[in-house]
């Protein structure tokens, strides 16, 4: 069940990744201002790649973790490459964030 769930995820994460999720994600969600925060990162192609690359590489570590009970050591593995790319993804955009937010006009 918990590998099926990070199989979803993954193609949650490769179907984000697509040019026409992209496109429909930056027009329709993160082009538009929350509030008093101005648009980010994810309102750009490349910021919407990495979130997608963070979200895949989410559903890669809930697959190992799943698979740790009929794979034993290579679903750790799995699990642990998937959390090396998660956390590396993840500071891909939080460097894209803070470089979006210091070009802000104020």
């Amino acid at each position: 069940m918990i590998t099926a769930l990070g199989l979803l995820i993954l193609v949650a994460g490769g179907i984000l990744y697509t040019n026409v999720a992209a496109d429909f994600l930056i027009r329709n969600l993160t082009s538009r201002s929350l509030g008093a925060l101005a648009p980010g990162y994810a309102a750009s192609p490349s910021g919407i790649r990495v979130y997608a690359n963070v979200i895949a590489s989410f559903g890669i570590v809930v697959t190992g973790l799943g698979a740790i009970d009929w794979a034993g050591t290579i679903g750790a593995f799995v699990a642990v490459v998937g959390l090396v790319l998660f956390i590396a993804f993840s500071a891909v955009a939080i460097v894209g964030e803070v470089r979006t937010y210091r070009a802000l006009k104020r």
